[in-house]
């Protein structure tokens, strides 16, 4: 039976260390930019958008709709970059784990 505790705590410590892992996400930085910097989006790796900069010069009624598009494209890159935080996170946290192909943690 001392294997199948051994499995159960190395189970609980890898659960632990996702747990840490994922609260660590949100200290995580990434920017998205669009227009060639014109607009930028900061957000936390874990998807938490922590702040818009508009370049002035786009502030103007016949940009609206630009700007609208130069947003949600920043958005998206800004998406994009923490999926690939958080992915690179996770990987770290598994690099040790024998995990069959294709196994992606968290559950």
């Amino acid at each position: 039976m001392k294997d199948l505790n051994d499995i159960m705590a190395m189970a609980q410590n890898v659960q632990a260390e996702l747990e840490k892992a994922q609260a660590s996400l949100d200290t995580i930085e990434v920017e998205g930019q669009s227009g060639g910097g014109l607009v930028k989006i900061r957000a936390s790796a874990k998807g938490r958008i922590l702040g818009v900069d508009i370049d002035d010069s786009l502030l103007q009624p016949s940009e609206k709709q630009m700007l609208e598009d130069l947003i949600a494209a920043a958005l998206n890159d800004a998406r994009a970059k923490a999926d690939a935080a958080s992915q690179g996170e996770m990987s770290k946290l598994t690099s040790g784990l024998p995990l069959p192909p294709g196994f992606k943690l968290p559950f």
